[in-house]
């Protein structure tokens, strides 16, 4: 099997599994209390998303502004995104490295909750300090991430790997 292939899957099952977890995460923010939101809003670094800070990061960086209309078309590319390049590291690796399977690629989605979500995103002021979004909030991604590495896992099977 070669690398490019196992890389186009993983990507490919990486997206899907992004879906997957949206789904997961959307349903447990629209049922937790309205408290709970309002303390995770006023974690967040300049009252935005990671994924929108990243965004503003592009634009400070490049000096290109996004129009108004299209930035939600733009964020949700780089969230695919940052669901479609680790699903390709982790289509490669998997196979070279079994125990990058374990939990049927829950271990997976965990680290990446762990990495992303409680540290890079920190670490480079993309969102709030850790202790400062409520437990719900964590507990949330840990699901959501949980679902994404099932669930491109499964896809990556799904597409023949």
């Amino acid at each position: 099997m070669s690398i490019r292939r196992d890389a186009i899957r993983g990507a490919l099952a990486g997206a899907a599994a992004t879906w997957l977890m949206d789904l997961v995460t959307t349903r447990l923010y629209d049922a937790q209390a309205p408290d709970v939101t309002r303390r995770e809003e006023a974690a967040q670094a300049n009252g935005k998303s990671s994924v929108a800070n990243i965004v503003d990061r592009f634009e400070s960086a490049s000096g290109f502004t996004i129009p108004t209309a299209r930035r939600p078309v733009v964020e949700n590319v780089v969230h695919y995104g940052l669901g479609m390049v680790p699903g390709a590291m982790y289509g490669v690796i998997r196979r070279r490295l079994p125990l990058a399977r374990l939990w049927d690629g829950g271990a997976y989605g965990l680290a990446i909750f762990a990495l992303n979500d409680e540290y890079l995103n920190t670490r480079l002021g993309l969102a709030g300090p850790v202790t400062a979004y409520p437990a719900q909030t964590h507990i949330r991604g840990l699901a959501g991430h949980a679902a994404l590495g099932i669930g491109t896992e499964t896809g990556i099977q799904l597409l023949g790997g």
